[in-house]
């Protein structure tokens, strides 16, 4: 039996709720995050949007391409509450949902609290709760799988509700830039550019050997994707994948010293998230970015699970080898644990999807 997905997505949620509680920001450009030389946009409103605003923007260049750009200061344990009462919305027609971040989750309404008979209708129901309820503005997505419906979501906003029928499916893949297909990051889709994939009807045209040759596991992904194919289900329970922090640096580095020191400080800090979260894992992840906004990642991957300050360091200094940053100032460090043995314990949902605004400050 086709599955019926839905996919709500709150339209600059934390600017949105800035706006709601502060009335006198309605209707001007804001963006929250810190205005400092070294900060971030973590979201940007739509009015701060038409100037190029986006969120991981740093917060200079976002002055420059709008100088009356109003920063505000974030306001977690607010965003944490009121993305709990979106989920009390969810949880009145379906208990099968599964969050990817406090603005964002799937849901499986195919057998539903109500017992509506279409999922369009389920969701045009939750997006005037969350407007009449929470005065505040979710896009939707509605197919018959979580690939699909994410896309759906993105097609319309701010305020969407798009629905992709399985007849409709293929067409509409066809017609898809190949950098809106999940998982395709910039890095990904210069590849796909340079092997003349450009969109889903070329990428459809590629057998499962060659995409797997060339992206590994994840082509055949890819190759499901083109053809509307996604069997993953929505898990109402999600395990921990991972545990990372990063740092922004108040400089760009480049002498070897001040990189070991920096590493160091954010070594300790993941052992430290580690022990909080009591989650260990066998991959360790370097990134860097440079004073130029490239980044690399580097990983390294051993048979014993990884926790501690003594462990990690070790390894972080090993992979810190591997990058070239002489001629190249780091402006920021960050190391991940990942790849949890299968029996790690499964995590609350809403500490798995906290996290602390220094990581992208």
């Amino acid at each position: 039996m086709e599955r019926k997905i839905i996919h709500i997505d709150m339209d600059a949620f934390y600017a949105s709720v800035e706006q709601r509680d502060h009335p006198e920001l309605r209707g001007k450009p804001i963006a929250v995050g810190r205005a400092e030389e070294r900060g971030v946009v973590a979201t940007a409103s739509y009015e701060a949007r038409r100037y190029g605003v986006r969120s991981a923007m740093s917060s200079q260049k976002a002055k420059r391409l709008c100088p009356s750009l109003i920063f505000i200061p974030g306001r977690m344990d607010v965003y944490k509450a009121v993305s709990r009462q979106i989920h009390e919305i969810f949880h009145e027609y379906t208990d099968l949902i599964e969050p990817l971040s406090l603005d964002e989750a799937f849901l499986d309404v195919t057998h539903n609290k109500p017992g509506m008979e279409l999922a369009v209708d389920i969701a045009r129901e939750i997006k005037q709760k969350i407007r009449d309820q929470l005065h505040l503005v979710a896009s939707a997505g509605v197919s018959y799988n979580k690939f699909l419906a994410k896309i759906a979501s993105d097609y319309r906003k701010p305020d969407g509700l798009c629905t992709i029928h399985p007849d409709q499916a293929l067409d509409f893949i066809a017609r898809l830039p190949i950098e809106s297909f999940w998982g395709v990051g910039p890095v990904t889709a210069k590849k796909m550019h340079l092997l003349g994939i450009h969109n889903g009807e070329q990428l459809r045209t590629r057998s499962l050997a060659m995409l797997t040759q060339e992206f590994g596991k994840m082509g055949s992904v890819y190759y499901d994707f083109a053809r509307g194919i996604d069997l993953r289900p929505v898990e109402a329970v999600r395990i921990r994948k991972s545990v990372g922090c990063e740092h922004t640096l108040e400089k760009d580095i480049s002498r070897r010293s001040s990189v070991i020191i920096e590493l160091y400080h954010v070594a300790v800090e993941l052992a430290g998230r580690l022990e909080r979260h009591n989650f260990k894992g066998n991959t360790l992840t370097l990134k860097i970015k440079f004073h130029d906004f490239s980044q690399i990642t580097r990983s390294t991957t051993r048979p014993q699970e990884l926790h501690t300050l003594d462990e990690i360091l070790p390894l972080a200094k090993q992979l810190l080898k591997e990058v070239d940053y002489e001629q190249h100032p780091i402006r920021l460090i960050g190391l991940s644990i990942s790849n949890p043995h299968e029996e790690e314990a499964k995590k609350g949902v809403w500490e798995q999807l906290s996290f602390e605004f220094s990581d992208w400050e």
